[in-house]
Order: C-alpha cells, then sequence, then structure tokens
C-alpha cells in the first residue's frame, strides 16, 4: 500500500489533550472529533488538511493520556499518515487499531519540512521526499497490521473475518 500526501508538522511531545482536547470527549462521532484536531495547537489545522495529507512530527508523538479518540481524529481530519521520531506507545496501538498508518523513523521526521511531498511505501517501510530526493527507511509493518490497516482497523477485519466465516 502507497499513500502520498504534502506534510503538515510538528514539533515534540505532541499529547492527546492537545491532539483532541478534553472539552470535545463527550461526542464519539469521527467528523465531530476531526472538526477540533488540534486546535489549540494550530487553530489552522483543519482547514489545511486534505484527503493528502501526511502529518510529520518529533518525539513521543500521542503521549498522554490513553484516548482512542486521539487518532481518531487525526484519522477522520483526513491525514492518511503519521511519521515521527517516536510514539507514546498506547497512542502506537490505539493507532493501529483504528487503521491509522503510523511509521517511526528519527531521520525523516527531523528532515522533512511543512509542505514537502511525501510518498511512504507501508510494505517496505520506505519514505520518499518528492521534495528533496532523500528517502528514509522506517520499520515496515508486519503482514498482520497491514491487514489490520489494509481493512480500516481492527474491528473491521474482524467483522470481515467473522462474515467469511459464518
Amino acid at each position: 500500500m502507497r499513500i502520498r500526501g504534502k506534510v503538515i508538522k510538528f514539533g515534540d511531545n505532541v499529547d492527546t489533550d492537545v491532539i483532541i482536547p478534553a472539552r470535545y470527549l463527550t461526542s464519539s462521532d469521527p467528523m465531530e472529533l476531526a472538526r477540533h484536531c488540534m486546535e489549540d495547537l494550530d487553530p489552522t489545522f483543519t482547514r489545511r488538511v486534505t484527503k493528502e495529507t501526511i502529518l510529520v512530527a518529533g518525539k513521543n508523538f500521542g503521549c498522554g493520556s490513553s484516548r482512542e479518540h486521539a487518532p481518531l481524529s487525526i484519522k477522520a481530519s483526513g491525514v492518511q499518515a503519521v511519521i515521527a521520531e517516536s510514539f507514546a506507545r498506547i497512542f502506537y496501538r490505539n493507532a493501529i487499531n483504528i487503521g491509522l498508518p503510523i511509521l517511526e523513523s528519527g531521520e525523516a521526521a527531523r528532515e522533512i519540512q511543512e509542505g514537502d511531498e511525501v510518498e511512504i511505501d507501508l510494505e517496505k517501510g520506505l519514505i520518499r521526499n518528492h521534495t528533496t530526493g532523500k528517502t528514509f527507511q522506517a520499520q515496515a509493518f508486519p503482514p498482520f497490521l497491514q491487514e489490520i490497516i489494509a481493512q480500516g482497523g481492527l474491528m473491521n477485519l474482524v467483522k470481515k473475518r467473522t462474515q467469511v466465516n459464518s
């Protein structure tokens, strides 16, 4: 699976309270959450995101509370993937569970800039910056995680498997 898009970039320690402020956690509607994604950090974020956006960030992306609302709001906003130097472990698993591709690459996170055109090959873990011509290697997802992402999340995969087996 390949993903291509323009980069919106953030720094280190972007926590779940900034990704989706607690005042919006009364909703589980993905589109409602998307309207408020990153609004305290960047009020222009939702206007800048398109269906071809890749988010790039520094260290410890998704730290803070374990709310699944954070990756859900990012995915629903239109972001296709997140590249970061590192992710908080609970955020990492929540992102995979809802089918949001995330890749760890310190070199890519440091060198890719706002507005760069980036392509990701999820099967190989390759990140190519078409703006600079540089290529970076992230850890490729094992096949079972690729399947979860391809199906749009763990629940979708489970539904598909139970329908096939019934």
